[in-house]
């Protein structure tokens, strides 16, 4: 199981590719919620989001006869260009499963990283077993794009920044918020998060219809999302929680939060108007939550992280001229 030591070992292993991102504040932001809040915006991390110190994290630590016959990966986007980019640093030839409706900057950007794509349906299609198919003929090793105790380390270096920098300011943090989707992000940040802060709370935060993560939570088991489900959150559309990172937030996260994807455009029309920060919906997820009202702020100090900012240019434009036609 993945404990501090693993995350320390991966940040070590970053240092030299991904980048620290600071802690934000917003006057604005404060007023509105009558606390303190701190942004994390890894929207301005190396490829737009968190993903790549999963990915890096995982392939750095492949040995030479594992990385010749490349690897294999799947995802909607964010993980796509993380593996890229850290293949690209290794020489490590990728590649990678996502799905046609992928935001096209998604799509452009990995394939200018040197990935190569192969399309799937994601409502009729198993990317996975497509991607340990294309493994198995290849002799690739795999790249999952979250459950993976390397992956979820690798990720956790966002929780364990976190509390270096609360560290630094001489504060401590009463709740956290993280976007979640498979759970890497946040089953690995908890982990640091707790090590250093145990009274910290920690909220999920993932959107209304696909909310496999709360479900699961209720009933104590991993449950599956609808392939009807649908969302503007592409980055947070998994089928369910993954095993490793389900039974890591079980234990260690206070609770699940939703929002819908209308808390979400807003959310992003916030991050854009009074933060000057591109956020893709899957990122804005938890800003939504404390925009919307779904976790008390007044009087604490809360911290958020913004997880990524690959938004497709033309839905951004579409939900951000709402806020310009005010």
């Amino acid at each position: 199981m993945i404990n501090i030591n693993s995350i320390k070992e991966a940040a070590v292993r970053l240092s030299d590719v991904a980048i620290i991102t600071p802690l934000l504040r917003s006057s604005k932001l404060d007023e509105r919620v009558g606390g303190k809040v701190f942004l994390k915006p890894e929207c301005l991390q190396r490829t737009g989001s968190f993903k790549i110190r999963g990915a890096y994290n995982l392939m750095s630590q492949l040995s030479d006869q594992q990385a010749s016959n490349g690897v294999v990966a799947w995802s909607s986007g964010n993980h796509a260009q993380g593996v890229a980019a850290a293949g690209k640093i290794l020489n490590i030839k990728t590649t990678i499963v996502m799905p046609k409706d992928a935001p096209s900057e998604k799509i452009d950007n990995t394939r200018k990283l040197g990935g190569k794509i192969i399309f799937y349906d994601r409502y009729n299609e198993d990317r996975e077993q497509i991607a340990k198919e294309i493994a198995r003929e290849q002799g690739s090793e795999l790249v999952p794009s979250y459950d993976h105790i390397d992956i979820i380390a690798g990720q956790g270096t966002v929780g364990l920044e976190i509390m270096r920098q609360h560290d630094a300011l001489g504060i401590v943090t009463d709740q956290i918020l993280i976007c979640c989707g498979g759970g890497g992000l946040s089953s690995g940040s908890s982990v640091a998060i707790k090590d250093h802060s145990p009274n910290t709370g920690i909220y999920l935060v993932e959107p209304a219809d696909f909310d496999d993560t709360l479900r699961s939570f209720e009933c104590g088991e991993r449950l599956r999302n609808s392939n009807k489900a649908r969302s503007i959150c592409d980055a947070l559309q998994t089928e369910s929680p993954g095993k490793i990172t389900f039974e890591i937030n079980h234990k260690l996260a206070t609770d699940v939060l939703t929002v819908t994807d209308e808390e979400t455009k807003e959310a992003m029309r916030f991050a854009y108007s009074y933060l000057k920060l591109v956020v893709e919906p899957g990122g804005a997820v938890a800003l939504a939550a404390v925009l919307s009202g779904k976790i008390d702020l007044k009087n604490k100090i809360t911290t958020v992280v913004l997880s990524g900012g690959n938004v497709d240019t033309n839905l951004y434009t579409s939900i951000i001229d709402k806020s310009l036609s005010k």
